[in-house]
């Protein structure tokens, strides 16, 4: 009977252990890189393997769901979220925020003509290599979603020998003749500009619902806090345009892409309303050697309904690319 309480409390002191290096409330810290200040979180231990988590287009590193990073946490990595440039906490430093015309690039970007854009991608992806440089990480895996995905693959071109996996998540190489979006959904993406704090709070509640699934009814209040919190940490319209700039400046990454050989798994849903499935197929199939899991019904949100499913093809990956870290380690 001992024997039966000692490893009921071995266990749940496990379980406990885990809770705390996994706590998702610790303080967000400030680093320099260049001409900008990222706001970042580290999550779990620091021998632990980094798992960097890379937001899209307007998220900040509250959107990634603590549901979703304690899991990942707890399977042994430490966690890394961080506001891109022009979002949430990060800043511009030693200069004011570049001034761009959204309208008028957009036009240019419609006529099939050059699109001038302050940054580009890859400029980000290098801000994402500069914090891990500051906080003193060489070799780390790579998470993605949306636009955090096209960061990615940049990451996984600039420093192959640094990027242990990518994983990435309801993205696109950005090839020209894949599916495009409707233009409601592109028209509320672009719509950044509000009266006031109600307003505001409003289209992106519209937002949220439009990239939502078919298959799920959201409910308004929640959405409108989730826009709450999102207002109240940091509101940067501007700078979301300024990122918008940087994925229409893209050109195609199918040559970047064929030459990577970083295991990489693609996940994507086949209810994606702003990158359609083929987005995530194509993805996969100019990345040799690339894993590739459709969800069925999932859209372009982290929505209640989908975590799990996303973790259930999530987690096995990354654990194995753990366990092949732990292996060489030991060679």
């Amino acid at each position: 009977m001992r024997v039966v309480f000692f490893l009921v409390a071995l266990f749940c002191g496990f379980s406990v252990q885990a809770a705390d290096r996994c706590n998702t409330s610790v303080p967000t810290e400030m680093v320099d890189v260049g001409d900008v200040r990222l706001a970042y979180q580290s999550i779990g231990r620091e021998r632990d393997p980094v798992l960097l988590l890379v937001m899209g287009l307007g998220g900040q590193l509250i959107h990634w769901p603590d549901e979703v990073v304690k899991p990942l946490c707890e399977q042994g990595f430490r966690v890394i979220r961080f506001d891109n440039r022009d979002v949430g906490l990060s800043a511009w430093i030693g200069q004011p925020a570049p001034d761009i015309n959204l309208a008028y690039e957009a036009l240019r970007y419609r006529l099939g003509l050059t699109v001038a854009s302050p940054y580009r991608l890859r400029d980000m992806a290098g801000d994402a290599l500069g914090l891990m440089d500051a906080i003193g990480v060489k070799r780390f895996h790579v998470l993605g979603a949306s636009m955090g995905g096209m960061i990615a693959q940049h990451l996984a071109d600039i420093a192959p020998q640094r990027v242990e996996s990518l994983t990435l998540i309801m993205t696109s190489t950005g090839a020209a003749g894949l599916p495009a979006p409707s233009p409601k959904l592109l028209e509320l993406l672009a719509r950044r500009e509000a009266p006031n704090r109600e307003a505001a709070l409003e289209q992106q509640a519209d937002l949220l619902a439009a990239l939502g699934s078919p298959s799920v009814t959201d409910d308004r209040q929640a959405l409108l806090h989730e826009a709450q919190v999102s207002y109240d940490r940091a509101f940067n319209p501007q700078g979301v345009e300024r990122q918008i700039l940087a994925i229409l400046a893209e050109p195609s990454r199918v040559d970047m892409l064929n030459k990577l050989q970083v295991p990489t798994l693609v996940v994507h849903g086949t209810a994606d309303p702003l990158l359609p499935v083929m987005h995530g197929v194509h993805v996969a199939a100019h990345i040799k050697g690339s894993q590739l899991r459709l969800i069925p019904g999932l859209a372009h949100r982290f929505q209640e309904a989908f975590k799990a499913p996303l973790l259930s093809a999530v987690l096995p990956y990354l654990q194995e690319q753990r366990m092949e870290d732990d292996h060489l380690a030991n060679l």
